[in-house]
């Protein structure tokens, strides 16, 4: 796989997802994607309404308890 360049789109940049690539997403043009930040880089995946609702609390719970989460992690 080739790698993805980045280009000037309007006022923005972005990049331009060959269809390969939208074919193991199962995505098309209009969808949502979701991105993780991971050890390795980024991950994209479809967007899911729930996965992104749990995500939301997780990080909310992580940012108010972090004090708690970082005593169990010792």
């Amino acid at each position: 796989m080739q790698p993805l360049k980045i280009t000037t789109i309007g006022n923005s940049v972005g990049i331009i997802l060959p269809k390969e690539i939208l074919a193991l997403l199962n995505a098309d043009k209009g969808d949502q994607l979701y991105v993780t930040r991971t050890p390795d880089g980024i991950e994209l995946r479809p967007f899911d309404a729930k996965f992104a609702s749990d995500m939301d609390i997780a990080e909310r719970i992580m940012r108010e308890d972090r004090d708690v989460l970082r005593k169990l992690a010792e």
